[in-house]
């Protein structure tokens, strides 16, 4: 494992950045698409609150689509745009999109009233990408069918691909494009900020805590049949992991990282570990000349997003984008 604190110049960091992205890479075990037309096609279209709200489906890869809910807001030219990745929820991206009863979750409505072009896009198992007579985030059928994978490294695939949507839509300014999401969504958005540098600010909420203090590392808390990185789980027999997620979120520095965690009631075992990872990580961005690009919020809210956290979102995007 690299040790963040023993880089002490400039100089060292693209090497130890190599190591930490074989590594990462290596576990993560992250598919490689094709570059095939996206072929984007609307299948529903509805004005709300001033937004115009599109149900759209697009290719993947060759074989795959998949569907997302897109929200373009009227009368804006050179748009930022934020991806928005669902939580643990049987709903996915419908609970993001404010189809579902929890307004501080429908991220991709929220952004959309603010200003921004969003677009949320189901997990596999879940929504329509889910499994005939399988539970959602039930990951047994998906390592069946996929032995060289990983779901974590599937998510990201499938995120990265869906940033490509908005190089499709001309008001979008691609130089501006966010992630945002909470639990599972926050995973993903961290993985997304740390492997794909169009991601220009991220906002992640409760979606970590270090796999050294984990409960069950590998895996979603309180999901035993979600098995997110399979070699991350097999090392918990010996407690010795090769990355951690300081390194996660030093892959993504210098871009603008709002870490938010919940320190009590929360689902994940230790989340105090969390400001370990971000001060690990913080020498790295002030090594990049980004010392204010790393921020960590912490509250007592519990496994939710309040309106103090959603504020503290917003602020940030307001800020970076």
């Amino acid at each position: 494992m690299v040790d963040l604190t023993k880089i002490a110049s400039l100089t060292g960091w693209p090497g130890a950045r190599k190591e930490i992205e074989d590594v990462f890479e290596k576990i993560a075990r992250i598919p490689k698409y094709e570059q095939v037309d996206l072929q984007v096609r609307v299948v529903e279209e509805n004005d709300v609150h001033g937004v115009n709200r599109r149900q759209i489906i697009f290719f993947l890869n060759e074989v795959e689509m998949v569907s997302g809910w897109l929200f373009i807001p009227e009368g804006r030219d050179e748009t930022p745009a934020i991806l928005c990745c669902h939580h643990e929820t049987v709903y996915g991206k419908d609970e993001v999109a404010g189809l579902e009863d929890n307004p501080t979750l429908s991220f991709a409505q929220h952004y959309a009233e603010m200003g921004y072009v969003t677009l949320a896009i189901d997990a596999p198992t879940v929504g329509k990408r889910a499994y005939a007579k399988q539970t959602p985030y039930n990951t047994e059928t998906f390592y069946k069918d996929n032995k060289e994978l990983t779901f974590a490294g599937k998510m990201l695939a499938d995120h990265s691909r869906a940033l490509d949507v908005f190089s499709e839509i001309k008001r979008v300014d691609t130089t501006r494009i966010g992630v945002v999401g909470h639990g599972l969504g926050g995973f993903n958005a961290l993985l997304l900020a740390a492997y794909d540098n169009r991601v220009q600010a991220c906002v992640a909420s409760c979606g970590f805590t270090r796999f050294a203090t984990d409960k069950n590392p590998g895996y979603w808390p309180d999901q035993d049949k979600l098995l997110l990185l399979p070699e991350i789980a097999r090392a918990a027999k010996s407690g010795k992991f090769v990355f951690d997620w300081e390194h996660i979120l030093a892959l993504a520095a210098p871009t603008p990282v709002q870490v938010i965690t919940s320190v009590s009631k929360s689902l994940h075992g230790n989340p105090k570990s969390c400001q370990k990872a971000v001060t690990l990580a913080e020498k790295v961005y002030k090594l990049l000349g980004a010392p204010g690009a790393l921020d960590h919020f912490m509250h007592h809210d519990g496994h939710a997003v309040s309106l103090e956290t959603l504020e503290v979102a917003d602020e940030w995007f307001e800020r970076w984008l």
